[in-house]
C-alpha cells in the first residue's frame, strides 16, 4: 500500500500509516555589520513548521507557524544553504547582505528565507532590508525585515556616543540608540532539542558597542565587530571608524522525517540524527535528499 508514493505499513496486519508530513527550518545568511558608527547587521529569514518545546508556534518575524509540506517517492529535492554577508572595512562602509536560504523540487511551492540585511555605516548612512532588517547609523534609517521571517534593524538616536544601532532578528527588532543590541531570534525544537537561531547582530562604534541578539548574532565592537555564529543566520556586529565589522553567520536547513520514511539518500553531508520516530538531517552546506 502506498500514500504519495511512500511505502507504507498495512493496515490488515495491524501496522500504522508513517505520517507523510515534512517539516523544516529554512535560515538564511546574515548580513554583516557596517563600520564607523557601525550597525549591526540583520537576521537572515527563518521559516519553520515546527515550534518550540515551550509551546511557542511562531516563524520569524511574529508569524504564525507554517504548514507541513509532503515529498513525493523518487523526487530529488534541492537544499540552499548560504553564506552570510562579508564583513566590511575602511572609513564608513555599510555591511554586506546575507544570501538567500531555499527548498525546492517537484510537487512542492519552493520554500524561500531572505538573507539578512547590512548594517548601517558612518555618514548617516542607512540599513538594508532582508529577511530581518540591518541597523541605522546616525540619521540613516533601518533597514525593513520581511513578512513573517523576520524584524526590522534599530533606529540609531544620532549624537554621541556616536555608534549604530541593533539589527532586527526573528523574533525581536535591533534596539534603536547607540551602540545597541541586535533583536533576539527565534526558537525550534525541530532536531528535539529547542535552539534559537537568527539573533541580529549588536551596533558598535567609537564609544559604545551593544551585545549581539540571542540565536548567533555578533556583537558590536569599539573596535572590530563580531561575527555572527555559523549556521545560526545571526548578523554580524557593527564596528568602530577604520576597523572591520562581523561576519553574518551561514545558514541552514534542517528537515525532519518519518523515520519509516526515510531513504538515507542524500548530498551534501547533512548531520543526520533521530528523534523519536523521527530522522532529522541538518544541512549545514548547500545539498539534496531523494524521498
Amino acid at each position: 500500500m502506498s500514500g504519495f508514493g511512500y511505502q507504507v505499513l498495512g493496515f490488515g496486519s495491524g501496522g500504522v500509516a508513517a505520517d507523510p508530513a515534512v517539516n523544516y527550518v529554512v535560515v538564511a545568511g546574515g548580513g554583516s555589520g557596517g563600520n564607523g558608527r557601525g550597525a549591526g547587521g540583520g537576521a537572515g529569514g527563518f521559516r519553520s513548521t515546527f515550534g518550540s518545546a515551550s509551546g511557542a508556534g511562531n516563524t520569524g518575524g511574529g508569524g504564525t507557524i507554517e504548514g507541513t509540506i509532503e515529498f513525493t517517492s523518487g523526487v530529488e529535492y534541492t537544499i540552499s544553504v548560504p553564506s552570510g554577508g562579508a564583513n566590511v572595512s575602511g572609513s564608513g562602509t555599510v555591511g554586506n547582505s546575507g544570501g538567500n536560504a531555499s527548498l525546492s523540487g517537484t510537487g512542492i511551492t519552493t520554500i524561500t528565507s531572505t538573507g539578512g540585511g547590512a548594517g548601517g555605516a558612518y555618514n548617516n548612512q542607512a540599513g538594508t532590508a532582508g529577511g530581518s532588517g540591518g541597523g541605522g547609523s546616525g540619521s540613516g534609517g533601518p533597514g525593513s525585515g520581511t513578512s513573517d521571517q523576520g524584524y526590522a534593524g534599530g533606529t540609531s538616536t544620532g549624537g554621541s556616543p556616536y555608534s549604530g544601532a541593533g539589527g532586527g532578528g526573528a523574533s525581536a527588532a535591533g534596539v534603536a540608540g547607540q551602540g545597541t543590541a541586535g533583536g533576539a531570534g527565534e526558537d525550534s525544537s525541530i532536531t528535539g532539542a529547542s535552539v534559537t537561531r537568527a539573533g541580529g547582530g549588536g551596533g558598535g562604534g567609537d564609544f559604545a558597542a551593544g551585545a549581539g541578539g540571542a540565536g548567533g548574532g555578533g556583537a558590536g565592537g569599539t573596535g572590530t565587530g563580531t561575527a555572527g555564529t555559523a549556521n545560526t543566520g545571526g548578523g554580524g556586529g557593527g564596528g568602530k571608524y577604520h576597523s572591520n565589522s562581523g561576519a553574518g553567520g551561514s545558514g541552514v536547513v534542517i528537515l525532519r522525517v518519518a523515520s519509516a520514511l526515510y531513504t538515507g539518500t542524500t548530498t551534501g553531508s547533512p548531520t543526520v540524527t533521530t528523534d523519536g520516530t523521527s530522522t532529522i538531517m541538518t544541512f549545514t552546506g548547500s545539498g539534496t535528499y531523494t524521498a
